[in-house]
């Protein structure tokens, strides 16, 4: 697998036919993709897309880092589960971070994934909430060195 940078554009496909696949595709397209500080990545198998995510300079308001950023619309491609290519995503953006001076990285997280988010060195913050329409959420965070 391969992991690079990618424009926003290239993680709309997977976000939508894995995160919303009963909504309009525009569903899967927000504002922020194009923010200065937003990047996106994308990881690779024969050339086809087979994870994403994208990443935001955004504070969570009750964390106190100085440089936050937001993960948001992480998806991986169902056969590539459990193969390692959303943890190669995660880790490449980390050093992105790093480079960045980033002291947090956080998410509002699936409560359906939010072991695979520990995983990765994720802690849940808060209580579990509800988003319409996507199901149960919770704050994920992880302190970046």
């Amino acid at each position: 697998m391969h992991v690079a940078q990618i424009e926003a554009e290239q993680t709309y496909t997977l976000r939508h036919n894995i995160l919303r696949p009963h909504q309009p595709f525009e569903s899967c397209q927000y504002d922020t993709d194009y923010d200065d500080d937003a990047f996106h990545v994308g990881v690779f198998n024969e050339g086809k897309i087979v994870s994403v995510a994208s990443f935001y300079l955004e504070s969570y308001e009750e964390f106190t880092s100085s440089t936050q950023y937001r993960l948001r619309a992480m998806a991986t491609a169902e056969e590539f589960r459990n193969k390692g290519a959303g943890r190669e995503a995660v880790q490449y953006a980390e050093r992105i971070l790093q480079e960045r001076k980033a002291g947090l990285l956080w998410c509002k997280g699936r409560t359906s994934v939010q072991d695979y988010y520990q995983k990765l060195g994720f802690r849940s913050y808060g209580d579990v909430f509800d988003y319409p329409e996507l199901g149960p959420h919770v704050i994920m965070y992880k302190t970046l060195k």
